[in-house]
């Protein structure tokens, strides 16, 4: 395998583990917020009103949690305005030509 198409396949398996990484996230924000949903209307519970309606500061993890979902989707997914795009790319040039210098520097001396 060439370097471009070695180059094309890290990227692509890179772009695969943030997928499942996403999914994953979305997985347990799903589990622990319905459960916590469920714990909150006092169904876990004996009483006369098994169930009641939970009060505001049991939605206050979801929704903040629901936003870190969604800046993780809107990441793993590439959006347009992506500013963390470039930023990767011009890192990845910057250690790949520190390293090609470095290599030059340390085979010349000998």
């Amino acid at each position: 395998m060439d370097s471009k198409e070695k180059r094309k396949y890290e990227r692509a398996r890179k772009k695969v583990e943030e997928i499942k990484g996403f999914y994953t996230h979305l997985s347990i924000y799903l589990v622990i917020n319905g459960l916590m949903l469920v714990a909150a209307t006092g169904v876990f519970q004996d009483s006369f009103m098994p169930i009641h309606f939970p009060d505001w500061s049991y939605f206050t993890t979801p929704v903040f949690w629901g936003l870190a979902v969604f800046i993780h989707w809107f990441y793993v997914f590439r959006s347009p305005i992506n500013p963390f795009k470039n930023w990767e790319e011009r890192k990845i040039k910057q250690f790949m030509e520190e390293e090609e210098n470095e290599f030059r520097n340390n085979s010349s001396s000998f």
